[in-house]
């Protein structure tokens, strides 16, 4: 919901430093699989109790995401890049949830129940951009793209700002996990209707 509006103001920082980066020889590759590395580390944090190292191992992982795209765009955009970031992203939005519920059986049936959500929410996305792409269309709402991004009222930045919610009061988390879990299916619903005006 907020990404778009927040790229005029990320994108400039993150730009000049990739650009940095690309003229060192670091490709974005390197950069969407380094970022693995802290996002595997806040699953371990938060099974541990460790939240604020999660959380600090959050926000490195999303700072890495922002920088792949950014040293992508200096280099040249991939299909491979485009995959490898969309793999890794998901890869990280699983982590999260399925932490919470390894470190407290309490919160197992929130977790699958938000996971789940991801999912949909996953199916809606890439199920749009393939057959957007395959139409033709094009946005750049979100900056230059390998593929078709929709917007959808749970974003990347809403979700972040879930996961900073969930480490900051981890006693809350069924209660975050359920609310964000509605806020998912509503953007599937809401993109099944953007599909449905686009697409018949």
């Amino acid at each position: 919901m907020f990404d778009a509006r927040l790229r005029p103001l990320i994108d400039p920082p993150l730009n000049a430093i990739g650009r940095w980066l690309a003229a060192r020889g670091i490709g974005a590759n390197a950069v969407t699989l380094a970022g693995l590395i802290p996002a595997l580390g806040a699953g371990l944090a938060i099974v541990e109790g460790q939240y604020l190292l999660a959380l600090a191992l959050i926000l490195l992982n999303r700072l890495l995401d922002g920088l792949d795209g950014a040293v992508a765009r200096a280099n040249g955009l991939t299909d491979l890049g485009g995959y490898l970031d969309t793999l890794a992203d998901f890869a990280f939005y699983v982590t999260v949830p399925l932490a919470f519920g390894l470190a407290n059986p309490a919160s197992t049936q929130a977790a699958m129940i938000l996971i789940a959500s991801f999912t949909l929410t996953c199916a809606s996305f890439l199920a749009f951009a393939a057959i957007a792409a395959k139409r033709g269309a094009e946005t750049s709402a979100h900056g230059r793209k390998a593929f078709f991004y929709s917007t959808g009222l749970a974003e990347g930045a809403e979700t972040i700002a879930v996961f900073i919610a969930m480490c900051l009061w981890p006693a809350q988390f069924a209660t975050i996990a359920y609310a964000y879990a509605a806020l998912c299916l509503l953007t599937v619903a809401q993109r099944s209707l953007l599909a449905r005006q686009s697409f018949d």
